[in-house]
């Protein structure tokens, strides 16, 4: 199999544009379509993807629900895209029931199991109608784009696309398969939640790939884990393979961890508009900012930041007024009610520590409920403290980005369950997420650090964001593919 003979399909939910209503394309939102930017711009591929709008299926219908050109937004990358159609009410159950919050919840470890998920009819039957009828959609469109085609190689990525692979494999044995889950993978109880039926389909559908690829090694052990704990299949821990269902096959599971674009961020934190806010944020900064950017997802643990910086002002009255918390938050999934309360919860408690400790020209938590690259590039120029608590996450980028763009050598305080730990948790103030003493403990370090520490810190952080690229990060998976493809 060499790189240049194989025809590459991309398939993921989410594609790398989306259309408004005048036909103008705008980037598709997630950090898998970053991810795969990255990839698509390094390979000649076709991606496939689902229409998310009327105006995406729209565009679609212009081109025969075939694949179709399509210029990202700053014009410097050209994709060839294929948007595939689903019926909306399949669409609706398959990611507002089943993708989020159930599969979402599942790799977060947010259920509440005391309460909740209730599995009742409805959740099976939108798993069976739902989930697997978007699968079934996007498995035609990639079986009819391998046709007259010899060996394929089909990358297939996150969490919504589980039982794809399979269904691609019963009708091209041939194909080359290769699997990535952009979010945390958990230990084998947590998946005890699903009905036992679901969770075969589930890792039936996974271990019809070839390769199976996760953010950090830890994530391939809990996958590991669960295909010996709960499918009973021979694992080699050691080598990383499990023997697929059937005993036929040998699935390699692997680690690469996600790199960010450094030259790239770099470059948009030079751009014009960034000056703007810059100049806002330090005509309002006092002696030290702390930031954290984000989504208002649960799985960010928002609260216990919050809570953690309302014990340290008061356990540290000589930081009043001299510090400022600023949050850029984007409000996600507001239409799944656990997310719109989780919402309410984060500016609730917003208000009663600005109320609390604050004075009339003083305000400690600036919270900023908007997605604006630019203006969080800003922020990022000119923090002491980066505050990335995840509960769970499955690398959390803004760990990368902040650091190469930091010009006051700031310090990282990271959750030791974020995916982008195992690669800077030596160079980061390390914190486990559910205890607030302790991160409020860490600001304080962070604010009072000796400036030969903060600099020894800053410089680790940053030669190991800017030693791999995403160049690096597909080179990785595709010299797998190749030598596993040698092995078949």
């Amino acid at each position: 199999m060499s790189e240049g003979q194989v025809p590459l399909v991309l398939v993921s939910n989410r594609g790398p544009v989306t259309f408004d209503e005048h036909g103008e394309t705008q980037r598709g939102s997630g950090g898998v379509v970053t991810a795969l930017t990255g990839l698509a711009s390094h390979r000649a591929a076709i991606w496939i993807a689902s229409a998310m709008s009327e105006y995406d299926a729209k565009a679609s219908a212009e081109h025969d629900e075939r694949p179709f050109p399509v210029r990202s937004p700053s014009g410097d990358v050209e994709f060839r895209v294929r948007l595939v159609v689903s019926d909306p009410d399949a669409y609706d159950r398959f990611y507002n029931v089943v993708a989020n919050p159930m599969l979402w919840f599942i790799q977060h470890y947010l259920w509440d199991l005391s309460n909740a998920p209730d599995i009742r009819r409805e959740e099976i039957e939108a798993f069976d109608y739902g989930y697997n009828a978007v699968n079934e959609d996007l498995a035609r469109a990639v079986v009819q784009e391998l046709e007259d085609t010899e060996q394929p190689v089909v990358m297939i990525h996150d969490y919504h696309l589980y039982t794809l692979p399979e269904l691609v494999r019963r009708a091209r044995p041939d194909a080359f398969l290769h699997h990535f889950v952009h979010i945390p993978w958990t230990q084998s109880d947590s998946w005890r939640v699903l009905p036992t039926r679901i969770r075969e389909e589930i890792f039936t559908g996974l271990l019809a790939n070839d390769i199976v690829g996760f953010h950090t090694r830890s994530y391939q052990r809990n996958f590991l884990q669960c295909c010996r704990d709960l499918m009973d299949l021979d694992v080699d821990f050691q080598r990383g393979v499990v023997t697929a269902p059937g005993g036929e096959r040998e699935v390699w599971v692997r680690a690469y961890p996600l790199p960010i674009d450094h030259k790239a961020t770099r470059r948009i934190s030079q751009r014009a508009r960034v000056e703007q806010f810059e100049q806002e944020l330090l005509r309002r900064r006092r002696d030290f900012l702390i930031l954290r950017v984000d989504r208002a997802d649960l799985s960010k643990n928002v609260l216990r930041g919050f809570s953690a910086f309302d014990l340290f002002l008061e356990q540290h009255p000589e930081f009043s007024e001299r510090v400022t918390f600023l949050a850029q938050l984007m409000p996600s999934r507001t239409d799944v009610p656990q997310y719109a309360e989780y919402l309410e919860a984060i500016e609730a408690l917003v208000a009663v520590v600005n109320h609390r400790h604050g004075t009339p020209d003083w305000m400690p938590i600036q919270l900023k409920l908007r997605d604006d690259l630019e203006e969080a590039m800003a922020a990022y120029k000119h923090y002491d403290v980066l505050l990335v608590n995840a509960m769970f996450d499955g690398m959390n980028l803004v760990a990368k980005e902040g650091p190469i763009v930091n010009e006051r050598e700031g310090v990282s305080i990271l959750s030791e369950n974020t995916g982008a730990h195992e690669e800077l948790g030596e160079y980061a103030l390390s914190v486990n997420p559910f205890d607030i003493q302790e991160l409020a403990d860490a600001i304080y370090t962070a604010l009072t650090m000796a400036p030969a520490e903060k600099r020894r810190r800053s410089d680790g952080l940053v030669e190991i964001v800017t030693s791999r690229d995403p160049g690096d990060w597909i080179d990785e998976q595709l010299a797998d593919i190749r030598a596993k493809g040698r092995t078949r």
